[in-house]
């Protein structure tokens, strides 16, 4: 009856509406936590050992020891991670109380509680994961060429990672355009998504949290992806130096070459379900759109997705021309609003950063 009652509950997450205390606790960079392993937990941007020293990228012998030694960094920040989560947590218990929003909210008052001491019915944490088509295509490459192919040895993966691929183009050739991506409804590919995912959904979903409630997962970045980005070198994806990563469950911007119905397929081999949210972002020329044809196209699409148990899509509608204007004379297009996340915003108060990364995305056609 609860969950009838509920919907959407903030940008895309799903929440129990008068019901839950719903905490977003921040997020967590996944390809970084594989940047850490490939380096013995070693952080080549921050120049400081940050993580388990576990051995290093030249070191395992094969695919499953390299993921084996990833799990257990991902584990270890995760637990960092969800201890200083309840830490913030406790102190909002105590000194942060929220009458107003605990009178609305039911059983606070049957319970004596606040909303962020407990009183909710539900009180749910939840820690947002970025970057699911970054570590996705990164893995990819190195499972294909380091160990399975055997084309690219992992010594010369590393001199061309840390060298942000000056002089190694030939690599990044082999990481962009040989290598198979997420979003294309590929197994090879999409088979790693969706061992990480769960991998990452196991280590988070179920912990206790310091309200009584429990710890779950979203998949969005709001704009983490950026930043994210920014403080890591070059990725085995072929992803230069301080770019953003992907951004919610997408595929990395300009990696679905197949079209749109491969892209959903892809996204919903995911086990949306278990998560409170996940954030989709599709765009499309306008005129792959127009007409009656274009608009039952787009709602084909969009009915496909969730019968397949997908959770949100969401479109930009504008070609890639219009976006650079936007950017070249700002004051000309003062009216022009993106997609961003879970939210909308005018195409001229974003960041350069941001405004570069939505220009990337790929336009779809049907």
């Amino acid at each position: 009856e609860d969950a009838r009652k509920g919907g959407t509950s903030g940008c895309v997450e799903t929440g129990a509406f008068g019901n839950e205390a719903y905490i977003l606790t921040g997020y967590f960079n996944i390809p970084k936590i594989l940047e850490l392993t490939l380096n013995n937990g070693y952080d080549p941007v921050a120049k400081k050992q940050l993580g388990l020293e576990l051995g290093n990228a030249e070191d395992f012998r094969s695919f499953e020891e390299l993921l084996t030694a990833f799990w257990k960094q991902m584990k270890y920040f995760i637990d960092i991670k969800v201890e200083g989560s309840n830490t913030i947590e406790s102190i909002y218990a105590r000194y942060m109380p929220v009458p107003f929003l605990s009178i609305i909210t039911n059983d606070c008052i049957k319970k004596g509680k606040d909303y962020n001491a407990g009183g909710a019915r539900y009180n749910t944490s939840y820690l947002q994961g970025v970057g699911i088509g970054t570590i996705t295509d990164c893995l990819s490459a190195i499972k294909l060429h380091v160990y399975d192919r055997k084309d690219l040895p992992m010594s010369r993966l590393m001199e061309a990672l840390h060298a942000n691929f000056e002089g190694c183009g030939d690599v990044r050739h082999l990481l962009l355009d040989e290598s198979p991506k997420y979003g294309n409804d590929d197994d090879y590919a999409d088979e790693i998504m969706k061992t990480v995912f769960h991998h990452y959904h196991d280590f988070v979903t179920g912990r206790p949290n310091m309200r009584g409630g429990q710890y779950r997962v979203n998949m969005l970045p709001t704009t983490c992806h950026v930043y994210f980005g920014e403080v890591m070198e070059a990725s085995p994806d072929g992803r230069l130096a301080h770019k953003p990563l992907s951004e919610g469950i997408s595929p990395v911007q300009g990696s679905d070459t197949n079209g749109p119905t491969a892209v959903i397929r892809s996204c919903a081999k995911m086990d949306h379900i278990s998560t409170g949210g996940t954030l989709l972002n599709q765009k499309f020329l306008p005129s792959n759109i127009a007409g009656e044809q274009g608009l039952d196209n787009m709602a084909d699409l969009i009915r496909s997705y969730f019968n397949l148990d997908g959770h949100h899509i969401q479109f930009n509608v504008v070609d890639r021309k219009t976006l650079l204007e936007a950017q070249k004379h700002p004051d000309e297009y003062k009216d022009l609003i993106v997609r961003v996340a879970g939210y909308s915003d005018y195409f001229r108060n974003l960041s350069r950063a941001l405004q570069d990364e939505i220009i990337a995305r790929t336009e779809q056609s049907f």
